[in-house]
């Protein structure tokens, strides 16, 4: 795989990162720790995979990302302002009245987002929806949907993957954020919900695990997701909670959390060693 494009998406999930940490700000709570560990992923759907033209988001033979754990919505703001879709300025308005970034997402604010979500559970069974009619449409696009491993306690989930192997989705990829944390605690100890592979392949899903985190393994696995024909595909991403935030990381305090002011320069700085170890300081 071409190590130029392996540099520009490692280091532009840094720079999502740093976008979500000078979102959250100091003193306002925000969901860092579950879009921190969507980085890797979330840059290289947008920055590689994803047919998605930021200057034309409304063409109907785009693909579609729907963010189905929706409280994960600041690293997908962080890449549209990376994209230019969303004016940079809007990250210093997140979460206030004035501005067009919510903490949920919100179509009808925010350019580029293709479902209200966050009421979790529900983002697959709108992913098969917008399948299907790609498909009677005859149009391209594929859809990717991704949830978090926490989220897969909802029985709608279940039911939607039934129904996306029935229908023979192959234009459909789930990715699960699998960073074992969810609000309150560690999946395990919340709700247990092992063998996440063998249950979405017993539902007929072609099913694929990676290191979330390492963008050669990430990249694969979508090419691999889009080759196969007949059924959909489960990509089962091992992330961790609050990647890239030393502090964060593998912490459910920082699910949704505030920042004190020693937490946020200590974030920024952090993220900043690391762009520049990666070459890219900007």
């Amino acid at each position: 795989m071409d190590r130029k494009v392996l540099s520009r998406i490692e280091t532009m999930a840094v720079r999502l990162r740093r976008d979500v940490v000078e979102m959250v700000g100091v003193g306002k709570a925000g969901h860092l720790g579950g879009s921190c560990s969507l980085a890797e992923i979330v840059a290289a759907l947008y920055f590689s995979r994803l047919r998605f033209d930021p200057k034309r988001i409304g063409d109907p033979d785009r693909d579609r990302l729907v963010l189905s754990k929706g409280h994960s919505v600041l690293v997908q703001y962080a890449a549209l302002v990376e994209l230019g879709v969303i004016p940079r300025e809007e990250i210093g308005r997140v979460k206030t009245l004035e501005g067009m970034l919510q903490g949920h997402p919100d179509m009808e604010q925010t350019p580029g987002l293709e479902a209200v979500t966050g009421s979790l559970g529900q983002g697959l069974s709108i992913g098969m929806g917008m399948a299907l009619a790609l498909r009677l449409d005859r149009r391209p696009g594929r859809v990717w949907v991704i949830m978090g491993d926490g989220e897969l306690a909802e029985g709608q989930v279940w039911e939607a993957a039934m129904a996306a192997a029935a229908y023979g989705l192959d234009r459909l990829t789930g990715i699960v954020d699998r960073n074992r944390i969810q609000a309150t605690g560690p999946v395990a100890e919340v709700l247990p919900n092992p063998d996440i592979e063998r249950k979405f392949d017993a539902f007929g899903w072609k099913t694929l695990t990676v290191d979330g985190h390492d963008v050669a393994a990430v990249l694969n696995a979508m090419d691999e997701a889009a080759a196969v024909s007949g059924r959909p595909t489960v990509i089962v991403a091992d992330t961790v909670k609050g990647k890239g935030v030393a502090f964060a990381e593998n912490s459910a305090a920082f699910h949704n959390a505030s920042l004190s002011r020693e937490q946020y320069d200590e974030a920024l700085a952090g993220l900043d060693r690391q762009l520049a170890a990666l070459g890219r300081v900007e």
